[in-house]
């Protein structure tokens, strides 16, 4: 009888033990994937940012051109998918509010240099 209650508390010793391996091996795996996802939203969003910048120094660009960057679509994405995903990638080392003022230096650098107001 001793013996019958020693194997039914090892089995599920053993069992409850390789049960938490597989739930710490899946948490592994869902922050890989969250830290791959980020990874590839910030290349993405890095990519467009310097095509952006690349027209802004462009001198053939159109005015009309500049101001739909500066206004809507480098803020915009800056906003959306840049930051977040830097944010995710680096927590201790970048704040919202440091990668706004970021964003504010570079609008107004080029806000000042084609004088545009939004």
């Amino acid at each position: 009888m001793k013996t019958k209650i020693l194997i039914t508390t090892l089995f599920l010793i053993l069992f409850t033990g390789c049960d938490n391996q597989s739930k710490v091996t899946e948490a592994s795996n869902s922050t890989e994937i969250d830290s791959s996802i980020a990874n590839t939203k910030f290349e993405k969003s890095d990519n467009r940012i310097s095509k952006f910048l690349d027209r802004l120094d462009d001198p053939n660009t159109s005015q009309d051109a500049r101001i739909q960057i500066l206004c809507k679509e480098y803020p915009t994405e800056y906003k959306t998918n840049y930051m977040p995903a830097l944010m995710k990638l680096s927590p201790g080392e970048y704040t919202e509010g440091k990668l706004i003022k970021d964003l504010d230096i570079a609008l107004d650098y080029y806000k000042k240099k084609d004088n545009i107001q939004c």
